[in-house]
């Protein structure tokens, strides 16, 4: 566990006398960002001996109830769990009106349980921990969709396309149009210098297929490292969007007309010495790469809740739109679930599509991982690469709904030996929840179709 060392705090505060405040904090199992707001003379303690935090507070809904069954609650009497400072985190927020640094935290093994159980940071590490004692070390990285919306709703109450530069409200868009990534400049400057005052490698901005929709790629490098980095990006995005009076949504489908929401996944495995394993001149890749491709197509279904964990995650899954239907795979091929990019032979890798831009970057990583460590154990085949229109072929569709997801986890055998039967228990009993709160809710839908008919 590479959490930081007291120099660390120490060397921050001398070269920043002017914060006053950190912002600490740990992310839940949906991806919430959870802690306190500490002032400065606190923070040398955090590093030396943690922070209590309940351990509720991993055991939330996403609209953050208390889940009673998850075990965290009653059970341990909301007990309190010491989560210490992750290296590296400890970071300015400029964009805060009062001096304000943030730093992550997670939970410490021991002393952090029995909440250190839920901690999804702690089931990424098992999992390339695995990995990495077979003598592969995973490399990944992400492409983050998300939407710029106006902070205000429009007269019915909805969310809206922000206001583009010239005031107007965009009503549709150029896929890669520079005019759009132009209409945003200052929202992009300001995040391209959080980016980089945090130390998190943004690359290439894309207008997307829909008004106010970007996507940001991130640098590829070491599984654990990426997925903080992601964690810490979508924070960022949100709050500089609030600063230029706008909101950040990644939500997988906020508009029923428009596009969804993605967060593609980019992972290859490295031997120690850092050799690409899945390198070959062949655009499809090395043996090794297609048992990877095998074992994630095989662990699919199983997985799904971990890359689309809400209700609103399944309307995404639509034909024609980019975003995958069916258990496939392809080479240069963006009509399937698992695309083998091209390029040059040492940059070989799969991209996995499937996850919502709503989807925990810890839990996801952590599931794909698991499903390529299966393929490699098993000497899996993934059979032949589609070719052409891969919706047109797909003779399996994934699940369109939330509730055959959620059973399908929890009545995987090979879920609970990869990822623990421990924090599957709590992850379950929160999904649970959540799903019965949802359906439990009436709203308009349910009045536009069922008031006057029924």
């Amino acid at each position: 566990m590479n959490f930081a060392a007291l120099d660390e705090a120490r060397s921050f505060l001398a070269a920043n006398p002017d914060i006053d405040m950190i912002e600490l904090f740990i992310l839940d199992a949906n991806g919430v960002p959870r802690g306190k707001l500490l002032h400065r003379e606190e923070l040398l303690a955090v590093y030396e001996s943690g922070r209590p935090l309940p351990s509720t507070i991993l055991g939330l809904t996403l609209n953050g109830d208390d889940v009673e069954n998850s075990g965290l609650v009653w059970d341990v009497g909301d007990i309190d769990c010491r989560a210490y400072p992750l290296a590296g985190s400890l970071v300015r927020l400029p964009w805060r009106q009062i001096p304000t640094a943030a730093v992550q935290v997670s939970m410490h093994p021991q002393e952090g349980l029995p909440a250190s159980i839920a901690d999804p940071r702690h089931l990424l590490i098992k999992v390339i921990d695995g990995l990495k004692a077979e003598g592969y070390h995973p490399v990944m990285a992400c492409e983050l969709e998300f939407y710029l919306l106006d902070a205000k709703r429009d007269g019915n109450g909805r969310p809206q396309p922000a206001l583009d530069a010239d005031g107007g409200r965009p009503r549709s868009t150029q896929v890669y149009g520079l005019r759009e990534l132009e209409q945003i400049e200052p929202f992009l400057a300001d995040l391209y210098a959080a980016c980089k005052l945090q130390g998190i490698p943004a690359r290439t901005a894309i207008s997307e297929y829909a008004p106010g929709q970007v996507e940001i790629t991130l640098e590829h490098g070491d599984a654990l490292e990426a997925m903080d980095q992601a964690v810490r990006y979508k924070r960022l995005v949100k709050a500089v969007a609030h600063k230029h009076e706008m909101q950040a949504t990644f939500m997988a489908k906020p508009f029923d007309h428009l596009a969804g929401t993605g967060m593609h996944m980019h992972v290859s495995i490295a031997d120690a010495a850092g050799r690409n394993l899945f390198a070959s001149q062949d655009p499809a890749g090395t043996p090794l790469l297609r048992q990877a491709v095998g074992g994630m197509l095989a662990s699919l279904l199983e997985s799904l809740l971990l890359f689309c964990p809400n209700a609103n995650s399944y309307r995404r899954f639509q034909s024609n739109s980019y975003a995958p239907l069916a258990p496939t795979w392809g080479v240069d091929n963006r009509t399937v679930s698992l695309r083998v990019p091209g390029g040059p032979a040492n940059s070989r890798h799969i991209e996995h599509r499937i996850c919502g831009a709503d989807a925990n970057p810890y839990l996801a990583a952590a599931a794909i991982l698991a499903g390529i460590h299966r393929g490699l154990r098993e000497n899996l085949d993934p059979g032949e690469p589609v070719q052409g229109n891969g919706y047109a072929q797909a003779t399996e569709l994934l699940p369109t709904d939330w509730l055959t997801s959620l059973v399908a986890l929890e009545q995987s055998a090979w879920a609970r030996d990869a990822l623990g039967s421990e924090f599957l228990g709590v992850y379950l009993a929160v999904k649970r929840a959540e799903y019965r709160q949802f359906m439990a809710e009436v709203g308009e839908q349910d009045w536009r179709w069922y008031l006057t008919q029924a």
